[in-house]
């Protein structure tokens, strides 16, 4: 069963406002809660419209133009969709913004009808509680009046008893005594018509204060009811929001199951291709071999990497035959240590190289297969080319060697 304002809210006196102060501060905590519910909405609709807004944004960063075949199609799709996304959380952000503005326009209008009724009770209260007063007061004069007059009344009772009273002195008292009852029925009037004009008083007044009643707890009814339905609504539009969310996905997901590993390749395959076959492979061929047209000659001799000097010497073999003999030396073991001579002057144009003079006898320590030979002379160790180079026999050696030391040998 309901129960109702106007039968649960009264004073426990006639000038107790206890049960009008509590519906009072109920209202005003009624309007509270409608602010709190609008701040609510107004700072989800603002991070609505805020993410909505980055959705979009990234959106229309997101590149991906690189990409081709089936993926970017089901990229772009994504890009399209999340920038739908964004556009729905944005008009969600909007629909959620006319919510607010009901409660406003509602609250607004409950405290228009509010404050009307607040005036009427307050001149009704004024008036009730300054008769309440003045009925008290005459109800104070009344019996003090009454009590006056029954002193009056006892003391002429009292003179009439005495014989030495005078005639006079009775005639006083009596006197004393009408006049005090006629103040006392006075007084009688007066607060009987106080009692009068506060009892109209005090009807206007409950009449007025149980419609109030009733408006306040319409009112109150109305504002639980439409912050429950300002709620539900807004549910619902956040369910909504997540479906259409899901359906936004579920068409990327649609376009995701048709990208295909194979067509995408055969794709790429097809637009940028450039040759089936890999290149031939590039032979070694000597430059002994070559013609001058570039054709290959029949020629069974090969040249080393160093080309020696068109120049021969007497005393010393061919520069051909020396090439020969080289080339049969630069494939030996490495470690040997022979004497060599050298037969032409070779200037070092790198670090590691070793300058040599016409007739110096070096050491050779190593023989490299591209014709550079590892040298010592004085303490110094280079390479230089093997075909300036010829081997000392066992028998010149010595006289050689003698020929072309220097004055001192560094090397003790």
């Amino acid at each position: 069963m309901a129960l109702l304002f106007c039968d649960a809210f009264w004073g426990t006196d006639f000038t107790d406002q206890s049960g009008y102060e509590a519906i009072l501060q109920r209202l005003q905590d009624g309007r509270h809660m409608c602010k709190d519910v609008e701040e609510l909405l107004k700072m989800r609709a603002l991070a609505e419209e805020k993410y909505g807004r980055d959705l979009v944004t990234i959106a229309r960063k997101a590149e991906g133009q690189t990409e081709i075949g089936t993926l970017k199609a089901s990229f772009d799709k994504l890009k399209a969709e999340i920038e739908k996304t964004g556009n729905m959380h944005i008009h969600l952000s909007e629909s959620i913004k006319e919510e607010v503005q009901k409660i406003e326009a509602f609250r607004e209008h409950q405290r228009e009808q509010r404050k009307k009724l607040e005036e009427i009770i307050e001149k009704l209260q004024k008036p009730k509680m300054l008769q309440h007063k003045k009925t008290i007061e005459s109800k104070k004069l009344y019996e003090q009046r009454c009590k006056e007059a029954e002193e009056a009344e006892q003391l002429v009772g009292k003179k009439t008893n005495v014989t030495t009273s005078t005639h006079r002195q009775s005639e006083k008292v009596m006197n004393r005594a009408r006049l005090c009852r006629q103040a006392a029925n006075l007084a009688e009037k007066q607060y009987k018509w106080n009692v009068d004009q506060l009892e109209k008083t005090r009807h206007d007044w409950e009449s007025t204060y149980r419609s109030a009643c009733e408006v306040f707890q319409q009112q109150e009814s109305e504002r639980i009811n439409i912050l429950r339905c300002v709620l539900w609504d807004h549910c619902n539009l956040l369910s909504m929001q997540c479906v259409q969310n899901d359906d936004c996905y579920e068409e990327v997901r649609k376009l995701l199951e048709q990208c295909d590993i194979i067509t995408d390749n055969n794709c790429f395959i097809n637009m940028k291709k450039t040759a089936c076959h890999p290149p031939a492979p590039i032979e070694f061929q000597s430059y002994s071999d070559l013609d001058a047209n570039g054709g290959v000659r029949s020629v069974e001799t090969k040249r080393l990497s160093v080309v020696l000097p068109e120049m021969s010497f007497s005393g010393y073999p061919e520069a051909g035959s020396n090439s020969a003999g080289s080339y049969t030396s630069a494939q030996q073991a490495v470690g040997v240590t022979e004497k060599y001579m050298v037969l032409y002057d070779f200037k070092a144009q790198e670090d590691d190289e070793l300058s040599v003079s016409k007739g110096q006898v070096v050491t050779i320590t190593e023989q490299g297969e591209d014709g550079w030979w590892k040298a010592w002379r004085d303490g110094i160790s280079g390479l230089v080319p093997g075909t300036y180079l010829t081997k000392l026999s066992p028998q010149s050696c010595s006289t050689s060697l003698a020929a072309a030391q220097p004055e001192h040998n560094p090397i003790k």
